[in-house]
């Protein structure tokens, strides 16, 4: 259900972004907005790893260096059957952690020095079980294309907004600065709450995944209460263009960009891995 959801939203996003296009060019715009697109997702394919990865100054670790993180994600891996992934660390004390990479193939994994410090070994399971789960459903790159898109659309409206808006447009049509005006405010909204919608339905399940791999739902569900409560008092300086990205949300409480947060609650998370451990 949750991938039919995400195929349904990838498709309205797409179209919202060729429909945009349509309006603002004709069908030569869509054209243009469909190669923007198109470019835009090719580099976020192949480059999206390497870029989150760098913004956040993440190490790579070996397994000299940390055995027992290698030790529980081996383990993971063998059972989500799935490639082992590099794993890294990002020196930063709030606890967090994510998956990047374009395919189970590519796939990374971060985790913060924060994280490290404050959960058990069945808790800190819970979480890399969780990312692992976006590198099997290849989240990560679905996330990144609606990402793109998302953005690629906000570029176009706000060429199409400025010229209506400061040079007349083409002037083939009246009312255009209040159709631009119109355009800037909506089309937005309206992707960030479809991108958000995609997020969502892909957390829960990446948690319900994260349950089976480790046949203990309960140690996701104290990780996140204690994510709760760290990452609120530990804020970290994020990109809110890869808040996405991790397991809670990194901005902070109260910012503006909450209201449109591709989180889940995450008391509804909790109370999820709740039911789940007692069989419901």
């Amino acid at each position: 259900m949750n991938g039919l959801k995400t195929v349904l939203l990838m498709g309205l996003l797409t179209g919202l972004f060729l429909g945009i296009g349509h309006l603002i060019g004709g069908r030569q715009g869509m054209y243009i907005a469909l190669g923007l697109a198109a470019v835009m997702n090719l580099v976020s394919y192949w480059f999206s790893d390497k870029i989150v990865l760098a913004l956040y100054r993440a190490q790579p670790v070996s397994e000299a260096e940390a055995p027992w993180l290698y030790r529980v994600v081996g383990r993971l891996t063998q059972r989500a059957g799935i490639p082992m992934p590099r794993l890294y660390i990002i020196p930063n004390p709030s606890p967090n952690a994510f998956a990047t990479g374009r395919n189970p193939d590519h796939a990374a994994v971060a985790v913060t020095d924060g994280i490290l410090r404050i959960l058990t070994e069945d808790e800190l399971e819970g979480v890399l079980a969780h990312e692992l789960a976006h590198v099997q459903h290849r989240d990560v790159l679905i996330s990144a294309m609606a990402a793109t898109l998302a953005g690629a659309l906000l570029i176009l409206v706000r060429i199409f907004a400025y010229s209506s808006l400061f040079f007349g447009g083409d002037g083939r049509r009246r009312g255009g600065g209040l159709e631009a005006l119109a355009l800037l405010i909506v089309a937005p909204i309206a992707a960030a709450l479809i991108q958000m919608a995609i997020s969502r339905s892909r957390e829960y399940a990446a948690d319900a995944k994260s349950a089976e791999l480790t046949g203990n739902p309960l140690g996701l569900a104290r990780a996140l209460a204690k994510l709760r409560g760290a990452s609120e008092a530990i804020p970290m300086q994020a990109d809110p263009n890869t808040a996405h990205l991790f397991i809670v949300s990194p901005l902070r409480a109260g910012s503006f960009l909450n209201l449109f947060s591709t989180h889940p609650p995450l008391e509804e998370r909790i109370a999820r891995l709740e039911r789940l451990a007692r069989g419901e």
